[in-house]
């Protein structure tokens, strides 16, 4: 066998399509554009780090969402089913995230280096926009797993395969939070803040010990 094999495996995504439906996502979207011109905070990773040269763009922390949770909840049966995990007395965890022009999120899991990271059991990502879509880019790119078959093969980031999930108006994807993902760079001429990107980030994640 060649020592520079490579074993690859796609990541598993759940992704649904016409989530909550016409009416429902409309008006969820009319809320989202209307905290997006006001006044969001810079999004953060690990501790509430703000990184621009890693992760640019928005958020809004408070932002109420019941019914992405409500429908979330609806097919969580399927969705733990398919990935393979249980997210039994979860806690929901989200929050609105805007991106505009030039907007990126690089590589990155959602599980590991905090504690409240260490308790995602899940993650989904619902997308809102305008239609038709007022930006280009900004997919959902789901790196394979990508690993040696031999311990002395060094290989680079840059030889990973992926797959690209385009920001698609009421979708939702589901995914593990150990696989690789990022959000590819956004380009929105008008710079418009309701032409912007919209997504309700997220986890289930295990209830929090310090608050029982």
């Amino acid at each position: 066998m060649c020592k520079d094999a490579f074993w690859r495996l796609p990541v598993t995504v759940c992704r649904i399509t016409q989530f909550l439906g016409e009416q429902v996502s409309g008006a969820l979207l009319e809320r989202a554009i209307a905290v997006a011109h006001g006044t969001l905070s810079p999004s953060t990773i690990d501790d509430n780090q703000v990184v621009p040269d890693f992760r640019r763009s928005r958020s809004d922390g408070h932002f109420a969402a019941p019914e992405v949770l409500a429908a979330i909840n609806e097919v969580r049966p399927v969705v733990e089913h398919t990935l393979g995990v249980s997210c039994q007395d979860a806690e929901f965890s989200y929050s609105l995230n805007v991106h505009n022009d030039g907007d990126f999120y690089k590589a990155h899991q959602d599980a590991g280096r905090t504690s409240f990271a260490s308790r995602r059991l899940l993650t989904f990502v619902y997308y809102l926009h305008r239609t038709p879509r007022p930006f280009t880019g900004g997919a959902l790119r789901m790196f394979d797993v990508f690993l040696p078959l031999h311990t002395e093969t060094s290989y680079s980031w840059e030889d990973r395969t992926w797959q690209d999930w385009e920001p698609e108006h009421d979708s939702i994807v589901f995914f593990r939070p150990t696989a690789w993902h990022e959000v590819r760079p956004v380009s929105c001429p008008s710079k418009q803040p309701a032409d912007s990107r919209f997504a309700i980030n997220g986890w289930l994640c295990t209830p929090d010990s310090t608050n029982q």
